[in-house]
C-alpha cells in the first residue's frame, strides 16, 4: 500500500479542498492520512480518510479576543505579526511531533502548510513531494501576487509581489522550520526560505481552481499546472434540515450571507447589517453564523438562520451569495452559477473578490471596514436584477461543473509520483 500524507493548514476553507483531493486519491488506491489542526477529525474521519492531529486549535485561537481585534483590522502585516507569535508558542510542540507523524509517507502533498519545516523534513526523509494550492503562489509576470491585486504592475514587478510576499510567510514560519531542523539534528535553512530549493529540484506543484476562473500564466514552469477546483460534497447519507427545506419552498430563492471563520469584532453589528440589508433590498435570506462572524436577533420570517451547511447542497438554491471571499466558499458560489457579493477580510480575499467582479459574475467587492447595510443592499439588489451577470455566473459555473478538478489532480499525482520513483497502487492506472 502506497503512505500518501497531506499536510494542510489554516481554517476549514482552507483544509477542506485538501480532504478532497485526499478522498479521490484513496478511491484510486492509496492509503491518505491528512495532518492537520485538531478541529477538522471528523471532516477528515467522515471522508474516509485516516487523521493526525498536529496540536493546535484554530478556532479556539482565532475567537480570542485578540484575533478578533487582528482580523478586524484587515491589516495584513498586523496578521502575519499575530500568526508569528502564535508559531513561535507551538513550535517546540511541533518541532516534537510532526517529524514521527510523516516517517514512512511515501510521497507528501502539501501547500502553505509545508513551509514551517515540512519539506526540510521531507528532504532530510527523502520524501518526495508535490505542492499543492488553492491560489496562485508561484511568481508570474501576469498579475501581482494575491495579496495586493489592486497593484497597477506588470512583468518583473508583478514576479517580485510575489517573491515579497512568500518571503513574508517565510519568515512567519521561520521559527517553526529553525526548531524542527534543531529537534532533527539538521543544519541551519536558507535565509530565503526553502523556494530556491523547490525550484531547483523542478518540485511539481497543483493549483486547485479552475482555468475559467484564473487561466494558468503562460510563464509558469511546465510542471506548474491547473486543474480545476477540489470539491468536498455531502456525505450521501446527509440530509438538510425538515424546517430549512420547508423555508425554501415557502416562497422565491433567498440570498446566502456568511462570513464563515472570519471573525467579526461585534458580531451582532455584523448581524444586524445583513437583516437590514436584506429588509432595505426586499429579499429573503439565509444567515450563517460561522465561528462567530454574525449573530442576528430577532429574525424575521423571511430569514432562516443557520450554523453551517454543505455549501454543495444550498448555494444552487440560493439567487445570490454574500461571503469574505476565501477561496473555498468562492469556489463553492462560482460552481453554484449564481451573483457572487464578496465582503473581503484579509489575505487573499480581496484577490477573489476582483476576480469575480472582472469576471462579470458578481458586484463589486466591498472591504469589511466600509459594509453598511446601505451598500450591501444595493449589491443585493443589482445581483438579483442583472440579467447579464446572473447569465455570466450560470454560464462559468456550467463550466467549473464540467471540469473534474480532482480527477485531473489525481492523474497528475500519479504521473509525478511514478517520475519521482514512488510505487503505484495496485488499481491505479498512470495516464500516458
Amino acid at each position: 500500500m502506497v503512505n500518501v500524507s497531506i499536510v494542510a493548514s489554516g481554517t476549514r476553507g482552507d483544509v477542506q479542498p485538501y480532504v478532497a483531493l485526499g478522498q479521490g486519491l484513496q478511491q484510486v488506491g492509496y492509503r491518505v492520512r491528512v495532518l492537520t489542526n485538531e478541529n477538522f477529525e471528523s471532516l477528515v474521519t467522515e471522508a474516509g480518510l485516516g487523521f493526525a492531529s498536529t496540536g493546535e486549535n484554530i478556532e479556539a485561537i482565532i475567537q480570542s479576543e485578540e484575533w478578533r481585534k487582528t482580523t478586524e483590522s484587515g491589516n495584513f502585516i498586523k496578521i502575519l505579526g499575530k500568526m508569528q507569535s502564535e508559531m513561535k508558542r507551538h513550535a517546540a510542540r511541533i518541532a516534537q511531533t510532526l517529524p514521527d507523524l510523516i516517517k514512512g509517507s511515501d510521497l507528501l502533498i502539501t501547500g502553505m502548510g509545508g513551509i514551517g519545516g515540512i519539506y526540510a523534513l521531507a528532504e532530510m526523509l527523502h520524501i518526495p513531494v508535490i505542492q499543492a494550492y488553492v491560489f496562485p503562489f508561484t511568481p508570474t509576470g501576469e498579475f501581482p501576487a494575491p495579496l495586493v491585486p489592486k497593484l497597477p504592475l506588470g512583468g518583473a514587478v508583478n514576479r517580485l509581489s510575489f517573491r515579497i510576499v512568500r518571503q513574508m510567510f517565510w519568515q512567519n514560519s521561520k521559527v517553526a522550520d529553525t526548531a524542527i531542523r534543531q529537534a532533527v539534528g539538521m543544519g541551519k535553512g536558507s535565509f530565503w526560505g526553502p523556494f530556491g530549493s523547490l525550484q531547483r529540484h523542478h518540485v511539481p506543484a497543483l493549483y486547485g481552481f479552475s482555468r475559467y476562473v484564473l487561466p494558468r500564466p503562460q510563464d509558469w514552469p511546465k510542471n506548474h499546472l491547473v486543474t480545476g477546483y477540489w470539491y468536498l460534497d455531502a456525505p450521501d447519507n446527509w440530509a438538510p434540515p425538515t424546517d430549512l427545506v420547508e423555508f425554501l419552498n415557502a416562497g422565491k430563492a433567498p440570498v446566502y450571507i456568511g462570513f464563515g471563520s472570519m471573525i467579526n469584532s461585534n458580531p451582532e453589528e455584523a448581524g444586524k447589517i445583513a437583516l437590514e440589508a436584506l429588509e432595505r433590498s426586499g429579499q429573503r435570506g439565509i444567515i450563517a453564523s460561522g465561528w462567530g462572524g454574525l449573530k442576528p436577533s430577532q429574525l424575521p420570517d423571511t430569514v432562516y438562520a443557520i450554523s453551517s451547511i454543505p455549501h454543495s447542497w444550498l448555494f444552487p438554491r440560493m439567487a445570490a451569495v454574500v461571503h469574505h471571499g476565501g477561496a473555498g466558499t468562492t469556489s463553492a458560489g462560482l460552481r453554484a452559477g449564481i451573483p457572487s457579493i464578496i465582503i473581503p477580510f484579509m489575505g487573499d480575499q480581496p484577490f477573489w473578490g476582483k476576480r469575480v467582479a472582472d469576471l462579470g459574475v458578481g458586484t463589486n467587492p466591498i472591504p469589511r471596514k466600509k459594509l453598511t447595510s446601505e451598500n450591501l443592499a444595493a449589491a443585493i439588489s443589482d445581483a438579483v436584477s442583472n440579467t447579464t451577470m446572473q447569465q455570466k455566473a450560470a454560464r462559468l459555473g456550467q463550466n467549473i461543473r464540467d471540469e473534474d478538478g480532482i480527477g485531473k489532480a489525481v492523474s497528475l499525482i500519479e504521473q509525478f509520483s511514478q517520475s519521482l520513483g514512488v510505487a503505484q497502487p495496485s488499481s491505479s492506472a498512470v495516464s500516458s
